[in-house]
């Protein structure tokens, strides 16, 4: 077993970064956090290989600034796998881009069945990676070696498959699908936060009445505030079930809440006091939240043919058009188009239906072009054929 260390100082990541510019070709990068471990989405370990120079592991946390790493391959194409997971984490520590090479997405693109790393590898380069340890936690010190040598594996085989599917990609004709697919993951914006995440608490369906709504926001604010805090993952402290079954439980008392079994969790009792105030306060809140969450005004598919039933023709016509065209090109039909992109556009399509009108509400609702170079016009053509066979005018649905 290869021996690794990590970089954990401003002296130690200048050399390597100065190893790394010397090298040759594109750069491989990957990142390990500590997901439901850990609050936050930060970087505790980053992994970079480059020709000619080797892997570096880097602990970002310990390192504090690694503007030297941006400044020796700021210039240079990225190769990641699933990108849109770990750059936000990279830009947490101020490293970003020029461009990037998504191996994922590109298997995606290509029609792999599987687009995990480890089944990407074996599939281009015939190498098997052991995936033990992808879920450990990664803000563990010191890191055992084994865990090292995994991280160390995950970018060593990376560019060698970027040049796989680079060859894969022209055969195919699809060179320049993931060229603007790769540009749309790296310049996407971070999604704008929840109106009312507090709602995205599993079980929270189980509760009757707006003050048990009230009581549970109070809860998973609570939580929140002290996971946040703590930089430790909520679940970790009381998982959702236990918060939905306290306020089920309806207690009487601070002890009443003690004695609810199905309050679990290494915080359940320690901080029993902090929960209790929760309770009182959602119990007190004036401002009782709404029985449903504000959503964006489009029901579910299957409420449509009653709600809205020219908007269910269209996408029971569109869907299956869409999913020939990606068919045809052998690709998943999310790839192609997303589900939601389509429904939208479904649901209010522009007010005169041509493959001109489609293209500008998919380009609208983020489609890129190649996209909507593909599915427009048959788009268009299924929803004026379910206008048609319907026998009713087109109409634009709100």
């Amino acid at each position: 077993m290869a021996e690794y260390d990590v970089i954990a100082d401003l002296n130690g990541a200048a050399k390597a970064a100065a190893t790394l510019a010397a090298g040759t070709g594109p750069v491989a990068v990957d990142v390990e956090r500590a997901s439901g471990f850990r609050y936050s989405q930060r970087a505790y370990l980053i992994q970079v290989f480059r020709r000619d120079a080797g892997v570096f592991l880097f602990d970002p946390r310990a390192i504090g600034d690694m503007s030297a790493l941006q400044s020796a391959i700021g210039d240079e194409e990225w190769v990641l796998h699933a990108a849109s997971q770990d750059l936000p984490s990279l830009r947490e520590d101020s490293l970003n881009p020029p461009r990037i090479f998504d191996t994922e997405l590109a298997s995606r693109l290509l029609g792999h069945d599987r687009v995990g790393l480890g089944a990407v590898v074996e599939r281009t380069l015939g190498i098997a990676l052991a995936k033990a340890h992808s879920a450990a936690d990664w803000s563990t010190r010191p890191l055992p070696q084994e865990w090292l040598e995994y991280a160390a594996l995950d970018v060593l085989h990376l560019v060698d498959v970027r040049d796989a599917l680079v060859a894969e990609l022209e055969e195919q004709g699809k060179t320049a699908f993931a060229e603007e697919e790769f540009e749309a993951v790296r310049t996407r914006p971070a999604k704008p936060a929840r109106e009312e995440p507090w709602r995205r608490l599993s079980g929270l369906h189980s509760l009757r009445g707006r003050r048990a709504l009230a009581i549970a926001r109070a809860l998973w604010t609570s939580r929140e505030e002290f996971a946040q805090a703590e930089d430790v993952s909520p679940g970790r402290l009381v998982p959702d079930r236990a918060l939905v079954a306290a306020v089920a439980a309806d207690p009487a008392t601070k002890a009443d809440l003690a004695r609810i079994k199905e309050f679990t969790g290494r915080a359940s009792r320690s901080q029993l006091d902090r929960w209790w105030a929760a309770i009182e306060a959602g119990r007190a809140d004036p401002m009782l939240p709404s029985e449903r969450g504000s959503g964006d005004g489009m029901p579910p598919p299957r409420a449509w043919a009653d709600r809205n039933p020219p908007a269910d023709a269209r996408l029971k016509a569109a869907r299956p058009a869409v999913e020939a065209v990606a068919e045809g090109l052998s690709m998943p039909t999310e790839n192609l188009l997303t589900p939601d992109t389509l429904r939208r556009v479904a649901w209010n399509p522009p007010a005169e239906i041509t493959a001109e009108t489609i293209s500008a509400a998919l380009e609208e609702r983020g489609a890129r072009p190649w996209q909507i170079a593909q599915t427009a016009q048959v788009i268009a053509a299924a929803f004026v054929e379910s206008v048609n066979a319907s026998g009713d005018a087109p109409e634009s649905a709100s």
